[in-house]
């Protein structure tokens, strides 16, 4: 008898391998991405035990987390970095995998480049060091991060043991307002149903406004489904995720391409496919948001004032308590007018073309004021070209901007990019932790408009009230 299934669910049943008891599963992964941040100690851990990659040709190795991304960077150029890169250099040479180095043309942030070389394909697993991971669930891949541990048992088996998640739909309803990007969508739902929602899901995105975004959009809202506890996010594939995704280098091709594109319009959820937890989210309610504090959940609209502990449930006003005050803010303030010291356009959250031209367009004949330290880091190389093809480059260095090599930079204090103690940041990155982004460093995540905004007004800025030298944000 048929049983209507989710995409996660047929995703899940075509990599099962075997069932060990209870809900513990070994399952099929086919791909693997390393990076030099977390995989040094796997690739010990697997010469100590006389084992070699077991599939090399479904494993790449990235060097994107602690290189330096000032122009003119070499492997060596931040000291502090040398010894994690030379020893990824070294471990992908002595295993035979191939490794996308500081100075390949496909160089970049190993979410953004899994995309854009065609290693990730709707319906596929793939697994790497990095939490992130998820992104790749916008083309419809069920994709997860992994601990040293993980990747040394993946390196010797392309398996691992998991336990299977529930599943859960957020279906975002109606059509998003003019100026309202994929991550004012991602942010305004963590803000209402907070950082814990998601654990032991994998969730799947649905929905007119899901399906209205563009693909490199919907990277942007699974990124951080790690951000409400779930490991992974998917969008079910369209016609739009097939677009992106023919003649990339690592795509099927000629006949296998017509086959997997019969296979991937097969993935969507079923109509009467059941998942063990719905919420719908109004999109006629998301304005452009913006945080103020030190959680993704501590978020509100630009024009609403921030919340005080008092009124907020039991548990949550010791965490707001901290927050307003490493955050230097208190409530009632509104966020609009509140000075900026830097402002970060990067991370594997918002550093594809897209996002580039969207900031451009906001920044295009303004200029940085003095005080405010505006970077831009393109989330890879072929991004950074391409931005320079379209002079994007000149517009942000014209308006002040420093222009950078790809890499993940200012996300998390890497490469040498950092916030100094007590300075408050703009960013388009993920995670506003405390220290974060540098010690005692105050960081406020938003949409790449919002951060241009806010570059060139020196504050925090209604993207609203701006006027536009180039339509469609």
């Amino acid at each position: 008898m048929f049983k209507p299934k989710t995409l996660f669910e047929k995703i899940w049943h075509s990599h099962v391998i075997r069932q060990f008891g209870g809900d513990r599963f070994l399952i099929h992964v086919d791909r693997h991405l390393v990076n030099e941040a977390t995989s040094r100690f796997a690739f010990e851990g697997l010469k100590k035990r006389g084992l070699v990659p077991k599939c090399r040709e479904a494993t790449f190795g990235v060097i994107d987390h602690d290189l330096s991304t000032r122009p003119g960077r070499q492997w060596d150029s931040y000291e502090p970095a040398k010894e994690r890169i030379s020893a990824m250099q070294e471990n992908c040479r002595a295993a035979g995998i191939e490794l996308i180095d500081i100075h390949d043309a496909r160089q970049g942030i190993v979410h953004v480049i899994a995309p854009e070389m065609g290693l990730t394909l709707p319906g596929s697993t793939i697994a790497c060091g990095d939490s992130h991971t998820a992104t790749s669930g916008g083309l419809g891949a069920w994709a997860w991060g992994v601990g040293t541990t993980e990747i040394e048992r993946l390196l010797a088996t392309q398996s691992l043991i998991v336990r299977k998640p529930k599943t859960m739909r957020v279906t975002f309803a109606g059509e998003r307002h003019p100026g309202i990007s994929a991550k004012d969508l991602i942010l305004y739902f963590i803000g209402q149903h907070g950082v814990t929602v998601g654990t032991g899901h994998a969730v799947e995105y649905a929905g007119p406004a899901i399906r209205a975004l563009p693909v490199e959009g919907r990277f942007t809202v699974c990124n951080m489904s790690i951000e409400f506890g779930a490991r992974s996010g998917l969008i079910a594939p369209d016609d739009a995720a097939i677009e992106y995704l023919a003649g990339r280098a690592y795509a099927p091709k000629g006949a296998m391409w017509d086959l997997a594109v019969a296979d991937w319009r097969g993935l969507p959820s079923d109509e009467d496919a059941r998942f063990d937890r719905e919420i719908e989210i109004d999109c006629a309610a998301i304005k452009p948001q913006v945080t103020w504090g030190t959680s993704p959940q501590d978020v509100i609209a630009i024009d609403e004032p921030i919340p005080g502990p008092d009124g907020a449930a039991f548990d949550r006003r010791e965490p707001m308590a901290r927050s307003l005050d490493y955050m230097g803010l208190q409530p009632g303030m509104v966020l609009e007018g509140l000075p900026i010291d830097f402002a970060f356009i990067g991370s594997c959250t918002n550093s594809r073309l897209s996002d580039l031209e969207i900031a451009a367009g906001i920044v295009r004949g303004r200029k940085v004021p003095e005080g405010v330290k505006a970077i831009v880091v393109p989330g890879s190389t072929p991004v950074k070209r391409a931005a320079e093809e379209a002079g994007l480059d000149k517009v942000f260095i014209e308006a002040g901007f420093e222009w950078r090599e790809s890499g993940c930079s200012m996300c998390q204090t890497l490469g040498g990019d950092m916030v100094p103690p007590g300075k408050r940041s703009i960013s388009t990155t993920n995670r506003n932790f405390e220290n974060r982004q540098g010690a005692k460093a105050r960081t406020h995540l938003a949409s790449p408009a919002m951060v241009a905004a806010a570059a060139v007004s020196g504050c925090i800025t209604d993207i609203r009230k701006l006027d536009i030298r180039k339509p469609g944000i």
